[in-house]
């Protein structure tokens, strides 16, 4: 369901590069905001308290911790709050290549996280099969952003 988030955002912010916002007018910097977009919904999870049956929620979260991270109720609001920053610097041309790289890293960090509930069998966490591939999509996604180049504008542009 996520990786249909991150297609759909992606796909819509190009959508408006050929309707002509040039902000949006390559794949990369589109698929930039459409992770943004993915990471707003995933971060958001960090913070949903129990009860809640629509999205996994903060419980959900510490649940897929393997049991020897210590803190796991802290490390999942931070990740949370790394999530939420991560998308913000993404949609910021600044800090979108720093944003990027921070973000694989995390995605990398993430995964033992991941493959423990995939094989713990914890109740919300998506199967082993599906989890790896997803988290290899982002890593790679993101790894393609950072490699967008930032224009440097002269003197002569700004002033026109």
């Amino acid at each position: 369901m996520i990786v249909l988030v991150l297609l759909l955002a992606t796909a819509a912010f190009r959508g408006l590069g050929v309707l002509g916002v040039r902000r949006y007018g390559e794949w990369r910097v589109a698929a930039a905001h459409g992770m943004a977009v993915m990471l707003l919904f995933t971060a958001s999870a960090h913070f949903v308290p129990a009860g809640v049956t629509v999205m996994p929620t903060h419980e959900d979260l510490v649940a897929m911790v393997p049991p020897f991270v210590p803190y796991a109720d802290g490390l999942v609001y931070l990740t949370g709050v790394l999530e939420f920053l991560g998308a913000a610097g993404l949609v910021l041309t600044a800090t979108r290549r720093l944003a990027a790289a921070a973000l694989a890293l995390l995605f990398v960090l993430l995964l033992p996280a991941n493959i423990y509930a995939a094989v713990a069998d914890v109740s919300k966490a998506s199967p082993l099969w599906q989890r790896i591939p997803e988290q290899l999509l982002y890593i790679a996604c993101v790894l393609w952003v950072a490699s967008v180049k930032t224009k440097i504008k002269t003197k002569e542009e700004v002033s026109v």
